[in-house]
């Protein structure tokens, strides 16, 4: 009987699919139900299989389903530990409609990979199982066929995918992207739509609720693979010595068992190097830095070719390190691929060589001038790219009970070429990678950077990063490099003169607003119908905040040296009448820098502080504090304290209560200066008192509200306040079409800021509170306070919302009504209808009745906290005209997005 392809039902059913459904699957490597089912397989085909994945190949689907299918209960693949945990937290995922995740975090060559495609293989006739294989450039691409393998087939054969994914930071972009697939196609779902299983290698995984695999055996386990080894002997005799991938694992991944596996590398020479040898040299090399690279067998035979065995097989000519190297190939279609049969084998290799004199600088050498001359594979490419220029996250040293994570500086092995073999060794070794990919602009990026950083070389580094720009001239985050060369330059002790000083300000301030002016005309990705060739996912504000910091170094120096300079600076003094006090009266050249500073100091500021108070990197992350530090020191010594700052300042120190305080400091943020100067005068004429307090806030409030209702021009602030001012705060009336106020926000968020925050995630700045007037608008810091009291670590509570279980909190906070339909929140006010987004997504897969607290980001309004209604709920928290009822709403917890 023929093998046709079929995939799995909600009720336990399987479904036969079209080769047309499996031929527009090229992003996803699909698991059929009964994959193999009614195959049969020759003998050796299945046993070379086996063998191969015993010696230390990747495990394949087949390698599953000969273990299934054998005789004997031995031959079962070993579940590990975290295997129950992590197959009962997928079932678990069940219950939550939408979107949800897994995660399984391993170090490399532990088993990870094969737990997660075992308990993928176990699953398959309960989900729709798939392996993201394709380029997660094109996540729109990806979400139609993750939806299209969703609803293969009829309405009522819907199932749940099961997709396993290697990154982890791509799952937010791809859940968004699937819900907008979803939403666009109109499909009710009753079921969720995707879990995300993802596996990531770390080689430092830090313990978390998620399930997280180490090279290391518990009792359990080490008793599990010795009866394994004792059943494999028995079938394959001295072929086990060699099954170095197993040995390992049943060793307890010991260093001796690897030691004396590797013997035969034991006396390797510096000099006259076989390319057997070199080749070994280059595949350790890869398989220790960048675990699962590879090298094609074509590759490697053309490589030996060079010598007079044509006629020998791979396995031949590397004796007698053939039994340390693995080739396998992952379907009959694809190349053969060569790699080290384990990590730890890699690792210890290139330790053996380096000591016998074939250093990693060496090897990393020979490589590229070896494989990398000629045009390569963009997947050789990309492994290099990773092993020379991707930093890592590593825990700082000094921070032992934190999780807190930092970027290395460099690539590790950059890194450990520079602890072993010196600075000047990585320089080389990046100057060769930059000549030899001449058109790549990313490794004479890292080759700057390393001069400037560990060099101190700020020529060499200048001429690098220029370099790179010549090479990508319109990558803003490849001009960033220049610019910090040049910045690092100046904070140099060794660079003290005034011209000096102020020469090299100059150049860095040229590269940064150079830098700003590349990411201004950077898109997004869903922006491309603009017509820019580049395209970034998120904004690049480099540029700017380096400017800041340029600028700041530069007061600094100049002030510290001679205090009239802060006059200077400020523009209190013009510079050509106090040349002689400053010393040197070449210094009038710089004149023009100087005055245009103050001005544009003032408008990256602003741009700053919106960027940091409207949005931050993720939901689970914020932005280093160092950003909004620098940003205000900067800001206060070259424009001090403006008519703004005093008032807030003012606010802050009177009898105003916080909420109000919070309302009018974002008020003044938004007035001209000849507003605020007359609000100030009038403040100045009032005596404190309770009365003057009401006035104050009167006073700040009567030019806003006299500019509402807001019009289509009007920036995203005044749309946002005249929303909050509005919201069914009037006696339950409303005498403004809010639907319409909504859409003219979004509109103006749209042409204001969503170019700068993209995919950045939108903080909420207001809530809807229970107080009347100015006191129904609740600020987010006001909230946040009472958050900062109980958690350490609060950067992802946005996320997780138990902001919401605090009695206070709630205490502050108005609960709306509200609709759950075709994926968005409604909710009626004065008669009308307003459609707005949820804070957490996976609360509205499931259309009901809901009750939610209404905040406000700079996009428009959102949905916190959502919670279902039950059916025996006599009042609403706000009824559909906006009127303000009780309180007292039943509301159920979902499971939705917990």
């Amino acid at each position: 009987m023929a093998y046709k392809p079929a995939l799995s039902t909600a009720k336990g059913g399987e479904v036969y699919v079209r080769s047309e459904f499996r031929d527009s699957c090229t992003m996803l490597h699909v698991l059929h139900a009964n994959q193999f089912e009614g195959e049969i397989f020759d003998p050796a085909l299945t046993g070379k299989t086996e063998e191969n994945f015993y010696r230390g190949a990747p495990p394949q689907w087949l390698n599953f389903y000969i273990s299934e299918q054998a005789e004997s209960p031995g031959t079962a693949f070993i579940k590990r530990d975290g295997y129950e945990k992590l197959r009962e937290q997928i079932q678990k995922k069940r219950t939550f409609p939408g979107i949800s995740a897994v995660k399984l975090t391993h170090q490399p060559g532990c088993g990870g990979t094969t737990m997660a495609m075992q308990v993928m293989w176990d699953l398959r006739k309960t989900f729709r199982c798939a392996v993201l294989t394709g380029s997660t450039s094109d996540m729109a691409k990806v979400a139609k066929e993750v939806v299209q393998l969703f609803t293969a087939g009829s309405r009522n054969d819907q199932n749940t995918v099961l997709l396993l994914v290697d990154e982890k930071k791509i799952l937010e972009d791809l859940e968004i992207n699937i819900m907008m697939t979803v939403a666009e196609q109109k499909i009710v779902t009753r079921m969720p739509v995707v879990i995300f299983l993802s596996c990531v290698r770390n080689n430092a995984p830090q313990q978390s609720d998620h399930v997280v695999l180490k090279n290391t055996l518990s009792d359990n386990e080490k008793e599990k693979f010795d009866k394994k080894k004792e059943e494999l002997q028995k079938r394959y005799k001295d072929k086990c010595e060699q099954f170095h991938g197993f040995n390992i694992m049943q060793s307890n991944f010991s260093q001796a068992y690897v030691r004396k596996a590797c013997a035969a590398l034991e006396n390797s020479k510096k000099t006259n190097k076989p390319r057997k040898t070199q080749l070994a040299a280059f595949l350790c090399l890869l398989n220790a830095y960048i675990p699962g690279s590879y090298l094609l067998e074509s590759q490697c035979l053309d490589f030996l070719g060079h010598e007079d065995y044509d006629d020998l097989s791979l396995e031949d000519q590397m004796q007698p390190f053939s039994h340390l190297i693995i080739t396998f190939q992952e379907d009959g279609r694809a190349e053969k691929k060569v790699r080290m049969a384990h990590t730890m084998i890699a690792q210890y290799c290139t330790e053996l060589l380096a000591k016998a004199g074939v250093t990693r600088s060496d090897t990393t050498r020979n490589f590229l001038n070896s494989f990398c001359r000629y045009a390569i594979p963009l997947w050789l490419l990309g492994f290099v790219k990773e092993m020379l220029t991707k930093r890592e996250m590593k825990k700082e040293v000094d921070q032992v009970n934190s999780t807190e994570m930092k970027q290395e500086k460099f690539s590790r092995l950059i890194l450990d070429i520079e602890m072993m073999e010196g600075k000047e060794q990585c320089a080389t070794v990046l100057e060769v990678a930059s000549n030899t990919f001449g058109q790549n602009p990313f490794f004479p990026q890292a080759l700057a950077r390393f001069y400037y950083i560990k060099l101190n070389d700020y020529n060499q580094a200048e001429m690098w990063a220029q370099r790179a720009i010549e090479r990508d001239p319109q990558n803003s985050f490849v001009a960033d490099t220049l610019g910090q060369v040049h910045k690092n330059h100046l904070m140099n002790d060794e660079v003290s003169e005034p011209r000096d000083i102020l020469r090299l300000a100059k150049k860095a301030i040229k590269a940064f607003e150079d830098e700003e002016k590349l990411a201004e005309d950077e898109d997004g990705p869903d922006m491309k119908k603009h017509g820019n060739i580049k395209v970034s996912p998120f904004y690049n504000s480099r540029g700017q905040f380096g400017y800041l910091q340029v600028c700041k170094t530069l007061y600094e120096k100049l002030v510290s040296q001679n205090e009239t300079w802060e006059e200077v600076l400020t523009k209190k003094v013009s510079m050509g009448s106090v040349l002689e006090l400053l010393g040197d009266n070449k210094l009038q050249r710089f004149n023009d820098l100087i005055l245009s500073l103050q001005d544009d100091i003032e408008r990256k500021c602003i741009f700053l502080e919106k960027y940091l108070t409207y949005s931050k990197p993720n939901m689970e992350k914020d932005d280093p504090e160092y950003i909004s530090k620098d940003t205000s020191e900067c800001y206060q010594k070259y424009v001090g304290d403006t008519t703004a700052k005093q008032l807030i300042q003012m606010f802050q120190e009177g009898n105003l209560d916080e909420q109000s305080v919070e309302v009018l400091s974002f008020l003044i943020k938004q007035y001209t200066q000849s507003e605020l100067e007359d609000i100030s005068t009038k403040c100045r004429e009032m005596h404190p008192s309770a009365d003057s307090e009401a006035a104050l806030v009167n006073n700040i409030l009567t030019p806003f509200i006299e500019k509402m209702p807001s019009s289509k021009k009007d920036p995203p602030e005044l749309h946002m306040f005249s929303l909050l001012w509005y919201w069914a705060g009037n006696q339950g009336r409303c005498d403004y079409d809010l639907s319409e106020l909504t859409q003219q926000m979004y509109k103006s968020y749209e042409n204001t800021y969503k170019k700068y925050f993209r995919n950045r995630y939108l903080l909420p700045v207001f809530f809807i509170g229970k107080g009347e007037g100015v006191k129904r608008i609740v600020h987010r810091n006001v909230i946040e306070k009472h958050l900062k009291v109980i958690e350490a670590d609060w950067s992802d509570n946005w996320k997780k919302e138990e902001i919401f279980r605090n009695p206070d909190v709630q205490e502050l906070l108005l609960r709306l009504d509200g609709e759950v339909r075709n994926y968005k929140v409604y909710t009626r006010v004065g008669g009308k209808e307003i459609e707005m987004d949820a804070n957490v997504r996976n609360k509205i897969w499931k259309p009901r009745s809901v009750t939610f607290y209404l905040g406000f980001t700079i996009r428009g309004p959102v949905a916190f906290d959502i919670q279902s209604k039950t059916a025996d709920t006599d009042h609403s928290v706000m009824d559909l005209s906006g009127t303000a009822l009780t309180n007292d709403v039943k509301d159920t917890k979902d499971n939705e997005g917990h």
